[in-house]
Formats: C-alpha cells, structure tokens, sequence
C-alpha cells in the first residue's frame, strides 16, 4: 500500500474510443483508467487524458456518495464551516463546527488529500509523458500547459486545507504538502510552504509559456468549453495562489490578466440561477443530465429548486449578519428570503422555518419543489437546470478577480484603485447602481470582506478566506439575534481548532514514513 496515490492503468480503453456522443465534454477519461500505452500514442489520444483531468472533478469518490468531486470541497470545506452559510443540519455539526480537523482517521479528513493527489498523479503521467507521443508540437505543448494548470491548482488547494495560512508561517518556513511531480509514489518529506508555492509558481510559470508557444487558444465566447483550461485559467490559479501567499503584487497583475477576456455578467445572467457558464466563467467544472451525479451533485445540495431531500428538508441560507449589511438596492440581496418582505408572516425562532401560510406563500412564487420547506434567508441565487440537481459549477468568475485585485490594492496601499475595483464589479456591472465607495483604512478592508462574502456566496469560498484573513468565527443564533440554530452558533478565534489546519491524514502517514505532522 505504498503508493496509495498510483496511477492504476486499467485496460478500458476501448470503452472511450467507442463513446461518441453529443458532447465533446464526455469523450473523456481519468489515465487512471485506461490503457497507458494506447492513451499516450498520440496527440488526438493525450487529449482524452486531459479531459479526463476534468472528469476527476466531478466524480464520486471513496465509496461514499456525499463526495463529489470539486463540489465537495465546495460545500464540505469552504461553505458549511464558514460563517455567512447557514443550515439547520445540528447532525452535521462536527464537519460545520471544525472538529474533525484533528481527526486524522476520519474520511472529511482524508478526502481532499485523496481527491486533489489524484488529479495530480493523473497529471504527473500526462507531464511525463506528453513530450514523447507523436503528433504536433503545438498540441503537446497546450496539453502538457492544461495538465501543469491542474497540478498547480490542486497544490494550491491543498495548501489553505492542510498548510498554516502565510502568515502563520514565518515567511514560509513551516511544513508544505510532499511534492509529488513524477510518477513515482514512495515515501517523501514534506517541503516547506515557501518551496511548495515556489513550486506552484513554477509550474503556472511553465503552463503559461507553453500556452502561448502552443498558439492554440480556448474560444472566451462559447460558454459550451468553459470546462478547459487555458491561459486565463492558469492567470486565475495564479492570482489566487499569490493572495493566499500575500503576494499582492502578483495577485494583481494576474488578477488582471485572468478576466481580460471575461466580462462581468449582466443582471439579467446573474439572476439566471448560476447552473449555466456566463461570460464571466474562466473555468468550470462540466453538469449535464448525461453527466450527472443524480441526489449527489453538488446543486443536489443547494440548488433551491432541487427535488433532493439535502435540499428540500434542509434549505441553505444567507447569514442575517451579512444580509444586513447588504444594501436594499443590491440585486443581490433580491436572491435570499427577505422576512421584511412578509411582514405578516412569521418563522419559528430557534431554527428559522417559516410557518405554513407563509411557506405556501413562497413555494408558488419561488419554484421550490411543492413539498419544499421554507427558511428566513434562504438562498436564490443558486438553482438547478434539471433535476434532482443538474448544473455547471464554475471555478474561477472575474468577479473573484475584481475581488482579489481590491484586496491586493488595499495591501499595496492604493486604497482609490481597490475603490475603483469594487466600483467596477457592484456598480458598473449594474448589481448595484447607486453602489459607491469612498472608504479608506480599516472600513476598506472590511468592505472588501462584505463584499467577497454577498458576491461569492454559496461557491466555497466562505471559510478560505476567513483563514487567510485569520479572522475569528462568530455565528449568532436566532435568539440572539442571527441566523444560526444553536448547535452551529459558535465562536473561536484563528488561533483555535490547530489554527484552522487539517492534520495530514492517517493513510498518507502509514504510507509514507517521511511526512509528518505541523505539531
């Protein structure tokens, strides 16, 4: 069991090169599963390879349904934990509360470093491989650049889950993640978070370079290939790997470049339901009803017109924190259950569940599913395409680079170009017109943060950055005058719960006698 990260070539090659059908996204699959030696014959081959890169996102995982893929990282990692999501699921508090950060044999534990070290192994036999196949240089240059954008993005992941935040690290002194980068699986060290994004580094460096040497370049405009990565994929992967390491300087000038050929969405796309690409989609993972996860696809869980019981019995909301900050001309703030709008109704004041008139009220004028309950604050910003829960995730928007572009100006202390990055994305993009922005110092900083919160809500990013930023957790109950029930409204500093880090799993330690723990 040494090489618990293996490629595994299995010979079902013959199952995809039989597979014509209607979408170029499904002529694809993971090298773990194919014939190596036919997979990596040529160019036209390697591509499948590549595709199946994306495949590996959108998968389950660990002979457990909930894990998804990508979505799982989305909902189990970065909504439900942070502190603007909001869900009556008291059985599910451990996850939501960080209490199994500690826990090294549990499978929360254990599934990104599975999921996200099986893209990149995956990766790894495309990036050995690719240069020897035979067919055009150009080909294997964009193919290799799409499998290096993949690696450094999954090690960019890893790091904000189990790495200490940047600026707990004594400028990148403490433990990384073990390095893997060929297909070799033994025991190996853990380098050191500097080493780790300088790898990062590298390898977007690398992928850029030959995107552009390749001359081939992925089509901005046809929202059916927003699932392949390209330059401004490996633009985003950077920006956002260079905020998370404070290098602002960096995360600006790539934010910049990532959105360049993504303009903002109109109000009209962004009030569509978020299960289909929009002009503003770098990068996103792939759902359709002929590729489908059914009850465990990640809109199954919070799409608000999903048949799925995750949703029907346990609707997913705003917190009142944040909704309260939001301005009533914000459009936003029209996609979550407003109770000042049904003054006449009322909701029960422990969990948030509205009463009966009110909840039938809402069913006919909301397309929830009939049977669907009904929370103050729940969310429609998010739906599904088909059901129970059908729909396109996206990984990068430009809205988040608008984003990462205010923050890193804040930091270079350019307070007016941060100013003028929130400006853009809320009111030039129409979200709110009557949006300004004069604030400086402190109060810009915390604008930046209630706007990440309301414009990237429900897409996973809610507890990254709360790490980033070493913020504390503080989730207020009903009774006290937020959103939470009483098993999630809890407290505790950056300091806490192993610094919000996760504990390398208990597998990779049996495995690998070199990787240890950061304490």
């Amino acid at each position: 069991m040494k090489r618990i990260h293996t490629i595994i070539i299995c010979a079902i090659f013959a199952a995809f090169m039989q597979g014509a059908c209607s979408s170029d996204y499904l002529n694809t699959v993971p090298t773990d599963s194919t014939g190596s030696a036919t997979l990596f014959e040529n160019t036209e081959n390697a591509k499948f390879a590549v595709n199946g890169l994306a495949k590996l996102m959108s998968m389950q995982y660990l002979s457990t349904q909930g894990f998804n893929g990508e979505g799982t990282i989305k909902m189990y990692y970065g909504n439900y934990p942070g502190a603007h999501f909001s869900v009556n699921l008291p059985g599910w508090a451990a996850i939501i509360n960080q209490d199994y950060n500690l826990n090294l044999t549990a499978s929360y534990c254990y599934y990104p470093w599975y999921y996200y070290y099986r893209i990149i192994g995956n990766a790894n036999s495309i990036i050995a491989k690719i240069d020897g196949v035979s067919g055009p240089e150009n080909e294997k240059k964009y193919i290799k650049a799409q499998a290096l954008t993949y690696r450094a993005y999954s090690y960019m992941m890893l790091t904000q889950l189990y790495c200490l935040r940047w600026s707990d690290s004594n400028q990148g002194a403490s433990l990384g993640l073990v390095l893997r980068e060929d297909e070799s699986d033994g025991d190996m060290a853990r380098s050191t978070l500097e080493e780790t994004y300088l790898f990062i580094y590298k390898d977007l460096d690398e992928a850029i370079a030959l995107f552009d040497e390749s001359g081939i370049h992925k089509n901005t405009t046809d929202l059916g290939k927003t699932y392949l990565v390209d330059k401004e994929t490996a633009y985003a992967t950077y920006a956002r790997t260079a905020l998370n390491r404070c290098d602002y300087g960096k995360a600006d000038a790539m934010a910049k470049l990532a959105r360049a050929p993504y303009p903002l969405m109109n109000v009209s796309d962004y009030k569509a339901g978020f299960f289909n690409p929009t002009s503003e989609w770098i990068w996103g993972i792939w759902g359709s009803s002929d590729e489908t996860l059914y009850f465990y696809s990640y809109h199954a869980y919070i799409a608000y017109n999903s048949t799925a019981s995750a949703v029907k019995s346990y609707p997913k909301c705003i917190s009142k924190e944040l909704f309260d900050k939001v301005p009533d001309t914000d459009v936003r703030k029209k996609l979550f259950l407003n109770p000042a709008d049904y003054p006449m109704f009322t909701y029960n004041n422990q969990t948030g569940q509205v009463n009966n008139a009110w909840r039938d009220s809402i069913r006919g004028t909301k397309g929830t599913d009939p049977t669907a309950n009904i929370y103050a604050y729940m969310q429609f910003k998010i739906a599904a395409s088909a059901m129970p829960g059908v729909g396109h995730l996206n990984n990068f928007r430009s809205s988040e680079m608008y984003l990462i572009e205010a923050e890193a100006q804040y930091f270079l202390n350019n307070p007016g170009a941060a100013q003028q990055a929130l400006i853009a994305l809320n009111k030039d993009s129409g979200r709110d017109p009557a949006y300004s922005c004069t604030k400086t110092g402190a109060a810009l900083f915390d604008e930046i943060k209630v706007y990440r919160g309301l414009e990237l809500w429900g897409e996973g990013f809610d507890w990254f950055d709360l790490k980033r930023w070493g913020d504390p957790l503080a989730r207020k109950s009903f009774a006290n005058g937020g959103s939470f029930i009483s098993a999630l409204a809890v407290s505790y500093g950056p300091e806490e719960k192993n610094k919000w880090t996760w504990y390398i799993p208990a597998r990779e330690l049996d495995y690998n006698k070199l990787a240890k723990q950061n304490n």
